[in-house]
C-alpha cells in the first residue's frame, strides 16, 4: 500500500484541496480531501489522472530526425514511407527491445501512464519468421516491463500491399501475416503478457482497410474477444480515393456500414471524413485516435474536431511515430492545428469553457477506453494511473486552479511533470523515469549497432 497526498487534485466532481489517495494492489482504494499529510505520504504539488498514450510505433522514435531531409520532387507521407521500410530492414531483436524501452521510458517521463502500441513488425528481413512467432511482440514487452509502463498491446493485422489485395514487398514482408499465422502470433503474444501486471492486455489491430480485405477483416474480428480493436482509417487523401475505388465507398464510410463498430473500437486518425461520416463516427462510441505531432509531421491534415466534439464523440492521443514524445505538445497541437484551419481561436470547446480542461480530462477518458483501461479519472476502484505536476513551474505558477489545464496545455511542457504511477507502479520521480540511466546505456549500445549495419 502507498499513499499519495496532493495539495491540489483533479477528482472527477471537480478540484479539491489536501487530498489524500490510497493505492493498492494497482487500483485507489481510498480518496480523502481536506486530510492533513501523514508521515510517509508521497508529498506532490497537483494530482491528475495519467493519459494514455493511445497509438505507438515504438521502433520509430529511432528514426526521429533521419527523414527531414527534402529529395527531389514533393515529399509525403507515401515518400516517408519509403524510408521507414528501409529503416526497418536493418532493426534486430535486441535493438526493436532497447528501442522500445527508451520510447516507454520517455513517454512516461512526459506524463503517460500507459501505451497502445500498434506493432506491426513481426518477422525477420525478408519475411521469414522468427522461432516465436511473437518474437517481437516478447521484445516489445520487455521494454513495457522494464519501464513499468502500462501496456495494450495490439499485434497488426497486415496481408496485403495496398487496396485491392496487392501483395506485399520490400520492408512490408516483415508485416505479413494470414488470419491463421495471426491467430497462432496471438496466441503466443497473450501468454507472453501474463508475465507483465495484471493491468496489462493484448487486443488486435486490422492495420487498415488497404492491408486487410473485407473477408479477412470478418475472420480476424472474433478473435479480439472483448479486448481493443484498433485500426488505421482515413489518414491520406490517396487512401481515400484508392479504398473508393475498390470498395466502393470511403473508408469511414465502408468500415461503419461493414463492421460492427462500437466503444471497443478505436479508429486512428480518421483525418479526411465527410460532415455525415464524423457524425455517425461519434454516434458509434468508438474513439478517434489523434495523433497530431505526427499528423502534422507527415503533412497529413487536421481532424474534423469542431463538429465530432458537438456530435459527443470520444477522443484521445497517441505519439504515433515518436518524431516528438510530449503530451501537453500532443494536445495544443491537436487544438492549434484547429485554428490554423478555422482562423478561430478556442475551438475544440462545445458551448464556453477551458480548452485545456475539455483536451486534458476529453483525452483522459477516451485514451483509458480506447485501451481497454479503467484509468482516466482519481476515482476508488479505477487503475492508479496518475501524474503530479509542479505548480511552481513557470507555466503554471500564479494560475487560478480553474486554468492549471489551460497554463499546462498551452504554456507547459515536460519539465511540469514530478511524478508518474501507472496502475500504482511509482516510476517517475522527481521528473526522470527511476531506471532512466541503464535504459539510456542499452539505447545508446543498441543505435551504434545500428548505424555501423546502416
Amino acid at each position: 500500500m502507498q499513499v499519495i497526498f496532493a495539495a491540489t487534485a483533479c477528482l472527477p466532481e471537480g478540484w479539491a484541496q489536501n487530498v489524500r489517495v490510497t493505492l493498492a494492489e494497482g487500483a485507489i482504494t481510498q480518496i480523502e480531501a481536506g486530510a492533513v499529510a501523514q508521515p510517509g505520504d508521497t508529498l506532490v504539488d497537483v494530482l491528475l489522472p495519467a493519459l494514455a498514450n493511445l497509438h505507438s510505433h515504438s521502433f520509430q522514435r529511432a528514426m526521429a530526425g533521419r527523414t527531414e531531409y527534402r529529395a527531389g520532387g514533393q515529399d509525403s507521407f507515401w515518400t516517408w514511407r519509403e524510408l521507414m521500410y528501409r529503416f526497418l530492414d536493418h532493426l534486430t531483436p535486441e535493438q526493436y527491445e532497447a528501442i522500445a524501452a527508451l520510447t516507454f521510458m520517455e513517454m512516461m517521463e512526459a506524463g503517460y501512464a500507459s501505451v497502445g502500441e500498434f506493432h506491426y513488425v513481426h518477422h525477420q528481413p525478408g519475411g521469414a519468421p522468427y522461432d516465436s512467432l511473437a518474437e517481437l511482440s516478447l521484445r516489445v514487452m520487455a521494454g513495457a516491463k522494464e519501464t513499468g509502463i502500462g501496456l495494450t498491446h495490439l499485434p497488426v493485422l497486415y496481408t496485403y500491399g495496398g487496396a485491392g489485395k496487392q501483395a506485399l514487398a520490400g520492408g512490408q514482408l516483415r508485416f505479413g501475416n494470414d488470419t491463421d499465422r495471426f491467430a497462432q502470433l496471438l496466441t503466443e503474444a497473450r501468454s507472453a503478457a501474463q508475465e507483465l501486471g495484471r493491468d496489462a492486455m493484448v487486443g488486435i489491430a486490422p492495420h487498415s482497410l488497404r492491408a486487410v480485405c473485407p473477408e479477412t477483416l470478418g475472420r480476424v474480428l472474433p478473435l479480439a474477444e472483448d479486448k481493443p480493436i484498433h485500426i488505421h482509417i482515413a489518414e491520406q487523401p490517396r487512401e481515400v480515393a484508392e479504398i473508393k475505388a475498390w470498395l466502393g465507398a470511403r473508408p469511414v464510410e465502408w468500415l461503419l456500414a461493414n463492421a460492427p463498430v462500437d466503444a471497443q473500437w478505436c479508429l486512428i486518425h480518421a483525418t479526411h471524413m465527410t460532415e455525415d461520416e464524423t457524425l455517425r463516427m461519434a454516434q458509434s462510441g468508438a474513439v478517434a485516435g489523434l495523433c497530431p505531432i505526427t499528423e502534422a509531421n507527415l503533412g497529413d491534415g487536421p481532424f474534423n474536431g469542431p463538429q465530432y466534439l458537438a456530435a459527443g464523440g470520444r477522443f484521445g492521443v497517441g505519439s504515433d511515430s515518436n518524431v516528438r514524445i510530449s503530451l501537453v505538445e500532443e494536445l495544443r497541437t491537436l487544438e492549434y492545428s484547429q485554428r490554423l484551419r478555422d482562423l478561430a481561436r478556442n475551438v475544440l470547446v462545445p458551448g464556453e469553457g477551458s480548452v485545456g480542461e475539455t483536451l486534458y480530462l476529453g483525452a483522459a477518458k477516451g485514451g483509458a477506453q480506447a485501451l481497454g483501461r479503467d484509468a482516466g479519472r482519481i476515482e476508488v476502484g479505477a487503475l492508479g494511473d496518475l501524474v503530479a505536476v509542479d505548480r511552481a513551474h513557470p507555466a503554471l505558477f500564479g494560475l487560478p486552479q480553474g486554468q492549471l489545464l489551460d497554463g499546462l496545455c498551452f504554456a507547459g511542457d515536460d519539465h511540469s511533470v514530478s511524478d508518474v504511477w501507472a496502475a500504482g507502479r511509482h516510476m517517475v520521480q522527481e521528473g526522470l523515469h527511476i531506471a532512466r540511466d541503464a535504459i539510456l546505456a542499452k539505447y545508446r549500445r543498441a543505435i551504434t549497432a545500428l548505424l555501423a549495419s546502416l
